[in-house]
Formats: C-alpha cells, structure tokens, sequence
C-alpha cells in the first residue's frame, strides 16, 4: 500500500472553502435568514460559482458565462469581507436584507441561462442542408400516327413505290454533366457516415435523399463513390 501524501493545494482548498462558506452562513443568518435557510446561501453561492466556471473552461469565454462568475465571486468575496466587522451584524443595513433576500432568484436565473443558453460554438454550428425534392421529369407527350392518304380501291397497290425510312444522322450519347468537386466530396462523406451507421455502404435511393438532388444526378455521384 502506498504512502499517504498530503496535497498543499487540497489542504489550502478546503480551507479556504470552509471559511468562505461559514462567512456567507454568518451574513445570511445576520441578515434574518435563520434554520437550514442560513446554510443553503453558501451552496447556492459556490454551486452558481462552479458552474460558471465549468461554462468557461468546457465552452470558452462567454459573456454570460463571465458575468455570472463576477456575481457569484463578488457575492463570495463580499461576505468574507462584509465579516470582518465592516458592518454591524446585529443591525445590518436594508441594501443587505433586501440582496440576501433576493439572492435565490438571481441564483437561479444565472444557473437557468447557463445551463440551457446555448454556446458559441454550437451557435457556430450550420444546419444540415434541407433535403430537395427533385424537380418533376416531363412526361414527352405520345406523338400521333401520320395519317395515310386514302387509297382507293380501283388502284392496285404495285402502283405505289414502298416508302423508304429516312436516313437519320446518327446521334452519340450524351455526355453526363460534370458534377462539381464539392458535391462530390459532401457525398462521400454522406457515404462514409451512413457506413459507420449501418455497416452497408449507401444505395443510390438514399443518396438522392440525403443530397436532395434529381435521380440522374444521384446516379452519376454513385458512379464516382464506387
């Protein structure tokens, strides 16, 4: 079993946090709040102190997270110093009744905004894009028969030459159309994501879903992610 060494740090911490926390009792039980009302100021006094803290270091300086800090440290520093006979505890003034007891309130409206008001960084944070529902195809309209002359009956039909086709200049295939480098890269990284999820790399269905784009665009980004 190892040796027990005593932390300066931890020693000086709790010390100091005893005396700061039977300072605000004695200021809060001077002030008229007597019983367990005494002894829950200096928790809510310390707990809206760690939390602003814990904003700070998990999230980074904030306004709001900086000036519930101040409040909490002037409240803490204040009763230490209020204690050391600056004021007279046995007839304290009224400013200190009416911030002792309105102290809850504040308390809890700092604990509220820091725990649900949300950081600059997820502020920062851009939405996923909207999913696009691709544009309608045009349905090419049937094209009517051309109609015949009408042949007589008297006339045999070895009078009439047999119609030839026309010759129709042969057309190549179209070219897909480009798709752009960044269109390309946000679908692989859609690819990747859906893999990690489900452990099946992505169809081209949900492709098309996810990049809002037309069918024949999502067939051709396919194409490039295998």
């Amino acid at each position: 079993m190892g040796r027990i060494r005593p932390d300066a740090v931890l020693v000086q911490a709790v010390i100091a946090g005893a005396l700061s926390f039977a300072h605000l009792h004695d200021l809060a039980a001077a002030a008229g709040q007597d019983g367990w009302k005494a002894w829950a100021y200096p928790i809510s006094v310390d707990l809206l102190l760690v939390a602003a803290w814990r904003r700070l270091r998990n999230d980074g300086p904030s306004r709001l997270a900086w000036c519930w800090f101040v409040i909490a440290l002037v409240a803490s520093l204040g009763a230490n110093v209020a204690t050391a006979g600056l004021l007279n505890l046995r007839h304290p003034p009224a400013w200190l009744r009416f911030g002792i007891a309105g102290w809850p309130a504040l308390a809890f409206l700092g604990g509220t905004l820091l725990a649900h008001t949300r950081s600059a960084a997820e502020a920062a944070d851009p939405a996923p894009p909207a999913e696009v529902a691709p544009a309608p195809t045009a349905v090419p309209a049937p094209v009517a028969a051309a109609e015949s002359p009408a042949v007589s009956p008297e006339l045999d039909a070895t009078d009439f030459p047999a119609a030839e086709p026309p010759d129709e200049p042969h057309r190549p295939a179209r070219a897909p159309a480009p798709v752009p480098a960044a269109l390309v890269a946000h679908a692989r990284k859609v690819a990747d994501e859906h893999r990690a999820q489900t452990g099946d790399p992505i169809d081209t269905d949900t492709l098309r879903a996810r990049l809002g784009v037309p069918p024949q665009l999502a067939d051709t980004i396919a194409a490039q992610l295998t």
